[in-house]
């Protein structure tokens, strides 16, 4: 919608006609843009399955290609971590857009013996969410996209109970007075999941938020590190010591120091690394204009 009000607005000032183009559609269209001969290169963002076929399609065909794919994305809390100043970002991290977008904080990993304070004090901020219509500006957090998509972050609620994950906070049964048919689900949080269950591996883009609890900060380097996707890491800490390790150690390349989410400005390069990023170049920043620039070199001798 926010793409169809941009190009809306192309028009209306008088942008010329055909520079710029938007085609809405699904798969055929994806497969038709991938296969025409007239169209050098593909920018994609979208998840790792389809980045990675883009990637391999386009590689087939010869275009130029940059395809950003999903995250699992951990913010990690040190036992010095001011948490009364990080408890908003935090919050807005994990259930901003209710969890639909690649930045999303997914892991919640506090280190050491700030685990019960934090989980307290983060379950708390949770339940105090007014959920509601995404319009209304009392609304901390709207509904998911449709039902198919409720109906996966379900199932990923379902497949933690199963594995035996400790659900303290359950947003399966929300309900919102005056909009019966909307797509709702609460804040969900699982403690004590452990690293190799299915919804601490696999990305659930929902308002679903899964404490793994770490020992040191190693552990939580580790952990990060175990990941497929390398999209977007944080931490919360006092320690210059213990920030500057972890932007050096962990493998995504956005990294956060005391902020929730990693997003850069369009002035900076946007991307992930491992299953999060297929391509060479980056989103964003002055890597963007080497992707949509066909460059020359020229050599000339006058006798």
């Amino acid at each position: 919608m926010t793409q169809t009000r941009i190009f809306e607005i192309m028009e209306q000032v008088g942008f010329p006609e055909g520079v710029v183009n938007m085609v809405h559609g699904a798969r055929d269209v994806v497969n038709a843009l991938l296969e025409h001969p007239h169209i050098a290169g593909i920018s994609f963002v979208g998840s790792s399955p389809t980045a990675k076929y883009i990637y391999q399609r386009c590689g087939e065909t010869g275009k130029r290609v940059q395809a950003l794919g999903g995250a699992k994305n951990i913010v990690a809390v040190m036992p010095d971590a001011n948490l009364k100043a990080a408890m908003p970002s935090l919050i807005t991290s994990f259930y901003g857009c209710t969890g639909q977008r690649c930045l999303s904080g997914s892991i919640l990993a506090p280190v050491g013996d700030v685990a019960d304070e934090l989980i307290e004090a983060f379950s708390t901020a949770a339940k105090g969410m007014k959920i509601g219509d995404g319009l209304n500006e009392q609304t901390a957090m709207g509904p998911v996209t449709n039902e198919p998509h409720r109906k996966r972050v379900l199932g990923y609620i379902e497949k933690g109970i199963s594995e035996g994950a400790k659900m303290i906070l359950d947003g399966r049964k929300i309900q919102v007075k005056d909009l019966p048919n909307g797509f709702f689900l609460g804040p969900t949080i699982f403690d004590h999941v452990k690293p190799d269950m299915t919804i601490a591996r696999e990305e659930i883009f929902g308002p679903v938020v899964c404490v793994v609890r770490c020992k040191t900060l190693d552990d939580v380097i580790d952990l990060i590190n175990s990941r497929g996707f390398a999209n977007a890491a944080c931490i919360y800490t006092g320690s210059g010591a213990a920030a500057r390790q972890f932007k050096y150690r962990v493998k995504p390349s956005m990294i956060g120091i005391n902020i929730g989410i990693a997003a850069p400005m369009s002035f900076f390069p946007f991307g992930g690394a491992g299953q999060s990023m297929f391509g060479d170049i980056k989103g964003h920043g002055q890597e963007i204009f080497q992707f949509f620039t066909d460059t020359k070199v020229v050599i000339e001798r006058w006798l």
